[in-house]
């Protein structure tokens, strides 16, 4: 059987690091990089604030390669569509065919996805959809997986969960109101190890920074806009 083209929507955290493991045991998909948005000012990946040099790293040892969607820090919802397009028909022209999310459960994100997607002639996958998030969790620890929590919401978290491993004790001491998973937002790790990497990744914990965002003008609902950031360097 043929395996299908695809592009893995890589933020650099958990979610996406056990959906592109699960796209790699499948035997379904032939991966054909990772795509990843980066504040173009910062050179950080976009909400996890972890450094490009971190991420590139992390292509690295997956033996993939790495494709990016530059964004200025300010940026509306159209030219974040119009940017994504410029992304992602190329991959078209040359064979992909999708593109590999993991999303859990929010429904009008993976409709939004789908939707931008079929304007590139791309269909979406989410292999990781409505599991449980406990149960990823679990998973993800037991497989071998080693990730730090790098952002935080304070609406949801205290800034001390910052630089926590993300393992069976922290899942214990999260709120119920969180999502085991951080799903809505409530925070965003950084993988450094795992059984698809060729080694791990070596980096040492930094500053701490709080960071204001003004909502978009075209959101529709309440939206959270304080984070905690912790810096993370190569060693």
């Amino acid at each position: 059987m043929s395996r299908q083209r695809a592009i893995m929507n890589w933020s650099g955290g958990k979610d996406s690091a056990l959906a592109l493991y699960h796209s790699l045991r499948s035997g379904e998909w032939a991966i054909e990089g990772l795509l990843t948005s980066v504040n173009e000012r910062y050179g950080r990946v976009s909400m996890h604030g972890v450094r490009v040099g971190l991420l590139e790293l992390q292509a690295e040892r997956l033996g993939l390669p790495l494709h990016t969607l530059q964004l200025p820090e300010t940026v509306s919802m159209d030219e974040y569509n119009t940017r994504m397009y410029d992304v992602l028909q190329p991959l078209h022209r040359q064979g992909v065919t999708h593109a590999i999310f993991g999303d859990i459960f929010l429904e009008d994100l993976r409709n939004y996805r789908e939707g931008q997607l079929a304007k590139a002639n791309l269909t979406g996958a989410f292999p990781l959809w409505k599991r449980k998030s406990t149960d990823l969790v679990r998973e993800f620890v037991e497989l071998g997986f080693r990730a730090v929590l790098v952002c935080i919401n304070e609406t949801c978290l205290p800034a001390e969960f910052l630089g926590r491993e993300l393992d069976m004790d922290l899942l214990n001491d999260l709120p119920k109101q969180v999502d085991p998973c951080g799903e809505n937002g409530e925070y965003h790790s950084f993988v450094y190890d795992g059984p698809i990497f060729s080694e791990p990744i070596s980096f040492q914990k930094g500053e701490v920074v709080r960071r204001t965002y003004l909502p978009s003008a075209t959101a529709d609902r309440a939206w959270d806009n304080e984070f905690w950031y912790l810096d993370l360097s190569l060693v």
